[in-house]
Parts: C-alpha cells; sequence; structure tokens
C-alpha cells in the first residue's frame, strides 16, 4: 500500500525515494538506471521498489472519514 520508510531486510531508508522513482518510471525511463542514480544498489532494496504496487488510492476509497 505504502512504501516502507525502511528496507526490510537490511534497515535502509528508501521511502524519500520513492517519489522521485515515480516521477521517473512515468516518463519513460529504464528502472536500473533510474535506482542506479538514486544510489538504491542493493538486491533486497531494489526489489521494493521494483515489486511495490501503489493500492492507495483504490483503498482510500472505500475508507469512511469522519
Amino acid at each position: 500500500m505504502i512504501i516502507p520508510v525502511r528496507c526490510i531486510s537490511c534497515g535502509a531508508p528508501i521511502a524519500g525515494k520513492w517519489e522521485q522513482f515515480n516521477r521517473e518510471i512515468k516518463t519513460g525511463k529504464k528502472p536500473a538506471k533510474i535506482l542506479d542514480a538514486l544510489g538504491v544498489n542493493s538486491y533486497c532494496c531494489r526489489s521494493v521498489f521494483l515489486t511495490h504496487v501503489d493500492l492507495i488510492e483504490k483503498i482510500a476509497k472505500y475508507k469512511d472519514w469522519y
């Protein structure tokens, strides 16, 4: 749903890089080059970025806000 603040495996902070990664993906750049430019080098951190599915918009429609 929401990108984790830190990598689940190694504990490196990754949430601050998510927005820039998302913007770059929408422009059509290759994910590997974006992650290299952001300094995300370990496999565990890269897998968080590459496998994340952003569902917050869909789930928010069913949430009752009081």
